[in-house]
C-alpha cells in the first residue's frame, strides 16, 4: 500500500497533461491574400493607362488646333474664257394657230385628233347650226317677198310713166316713191340674208393653212364659244425654241448670238442662234421672251424641253476665279490670296455672272495663288496649302 503523501501526485499527472496538450495546440493567424490582391492592381493599372491616354489626347488635340488650318488653292492662270447663260426652253413651231370657233354652240362633229395632218380649208369642227339654218330661210323669204313688192312696184311706176300725159304729175311721183322704197327694202333683206348666210358658214370650222393638230382642247358635244381654244395647228417642219431670261441679264441678249441646244433625251447637242428679242419684259415674271433658231431642221414634238446656253460672250484669255473663293470685306467684293503662308484678301473686280467660275477683270494677277474657298478664312490668318 502506497504511501498516502504519494497520493495527490498520482491525481495531479493528468491535470498536468492536459495543461502541456492545451499549450501544443497551434492558434490560426490571419495572412494576407495575394491572389486576391491581383484584380486591385489590375484596375490600378487600367485606371492609369486611360488617364495617360486622356492626358495625350488632350495635349494631341492642343497641338492639333493650335496647326494652321490646310486650305485649297489654285493658281490664277490667262486661259480662253466663254460666258455663257443657261437657261430651259420648248419647242415650239413657228407657225402656229390657235382655232376657235366664232360663234356660241354644241360641238356636233370633231372629225379631227391630235397628230393628225391637215390641209388648208380640211374640215375641223361641226357646231350645231339649226337654229340660223332657220335664220337663213327666214331672211331669204323675206327678201323673195321684197322682190316681188319691187316688181309690182316697178310695174305701177312703168305704167303711170307711160300714161304721163294723162295721169298727174303727183300721182307718178308717188309711184316713184314706192318704188325706191321697195328696191331699199330689197337690198336691206339681201344683206341681211348673205350675213346670215356667214353665220352659218361659221358654224362650219375648217383649216386656216395645212398643218398638224398638236392639241386638242375640246369633246364632242361640248358647249363651245369664242373664247374656247377648240385645236391649235402648226406646221411642224419649221421649229425653234422658246424660252424666258431672267430680267437680270435680258440687256445683255442679243439677236444671232450663238447657243448650244441639247433636246431632252438626248447627249448630242445642236447648234442655234438668237432668232427673236421681246422689247418687253413680263412684269408678273421678270422674264424676257427669247427665240431661238436651229441652224440644221430638227424634227421634235412641241413641247419638248431644250437645256440652252446662250454663249454671250468669248474671251481669248482672262483670269477666272471659283464662285466659292468669292467673299467681301465692308461690301467691297474680293479673294484670299496665299503669300508666305498667310491668307491676304485682295479686293477684285468680277463680272457677275450666273456661273460657278467669275471673269475677274481687275485685282488679280498672273500666277497669284488664290484660296478657292474662303468660308472660315481672315485676313492675316496663317494657313497651310494643301488638300484638306
Amino acid at each position: 500500500m502506497a504511501p498516502a503523501d504519494q497520493k495527490p501526485a498520482r491525481q495531479d499527472a493528468p491535470e498536468k497533461a492536459l495543461t502541456d496538450l492545451a499549450v501544443a495546440v497551434p492558434v490560426p493567424v490571419r495572412h494576407r491574400d495575394a491572389t486576391a490582391s491581383r484584380p486591385r492592381r489590375r484596375w490600378q493599372w487600367a485606371a492609369a493607362a486611360l488617364v495617360g491616354l486622356a492626358v495625350a489626347g488632350l495635349v494631341y488635340a492642343q497641338v492639333w488646333m493650335t496647326r494652321p488650318p490646310v486650305v485649297v488653292v489654285e493658281t490664277a492662270v490667262m486661259a480662253p474664257v466663254t460666258r455663257v447663260l443657261a437657261v430651259n426652253g420648248r419647242i415650239a413651231a413657228v407657225n402656229s394657230i390657235e382655232v376657235t370657233s366664232t360663234v356660241t354652240g354644241t360641238l356636233i362633229a370633231l372629225p379631227v385628233a391630235e397628230g393628225d395632218r391637215v390641209e388648208a380649208g380640211q374640215l375641223l369642227a361641226q357646231v350645231d347650226a339649226e337654229a340660223q339654218s332657220a335664220s337663213v330661210r327666214q331672211a331669204q323669204a323675206a327678201l323673195d317677198a321684197a322682190l316681188d313688192a319691187e316688181r309690182e312696184a316697178q310695174a305701177e311706176y312703168d305704167r303711170a310713166d307711160s300714161l304721163s300725159t294723162t295721169v298727174a304729175r303727183s300721182v307718178r311721183d308717188t309711184y316713184g316713191y314706192r318704188l325706191e322704197a321697195a328696191t331699199q327694202e330689197v337690198a336691206r333683206l339681201r344683206a341681211a340674208l348673205d350675213q346670215a348666210r356667214v353665220l352659218l358658214a361659221n358654224h362650219t370650222i375648217r383649216a386656216p393653212a395645212a398643218g398638224s393638230v398638236v392639241m386638242l382642247d375640246v369633246e364632242q358635244g361640248q358647249l363651245v364659244s369664242p373664247a374656247t381654244p377648240i385645236l391649235t395647228l402648226a406646221d411642224l417642219s419649221a421649229l425653234l425654241v422658246e424660252a424666258d431670261v431672267d430680267e437680270a441679264y435680258a440687256t445683255q441678249i442679243a439677236l444671232d448670238q450663238p447657243a448650244v441646244l441639247q433636246l431632252a433625251g438626248e447627249t448630242q447637242t445642236r447648234s442655234g442662234r438668237v432668232s427673236y428679242v421681246s422689247q418687253r419684259v413680263d412684269i408678273a415674271t421678270g422674264g424676257l421672251a427669247v427665240e431661238l433658231s436651229f441652224d440644221t431642221p430638227v424634227m421634235a414634238p412641241v413641247g419638248l424641253t431644250v437645256a440652252t446656253n446662250i454663249i454671250v460672250e468669248e474671251r481669248d484669255a482672262a483670269l477666272t476665279v471659283p464662285r466659292t473663293a468669292l467673299t467681301s470685306d465692308a461690301g467691297a467684293p474680293g479673294v484670299f490670296v496665299l503669300r508666305d503662308g498667310t491668307a491676304r484678301f485682295q479686293p477684285v473686280t468680277v463680272v457677275d455672272w450666273p456661273a460657278a467660275r467669275l471673269i475677274v477683270t481687275a485685282g488679280l494677277a498672273e500666277d497669284d495663288v488664290l484660296i478657292t474657298e474662303a468660308t472660315g478664312i481672315t485676313d492675316g490668318q496663317a494657313v497651310t496649302a494643301g488638300q484638306p
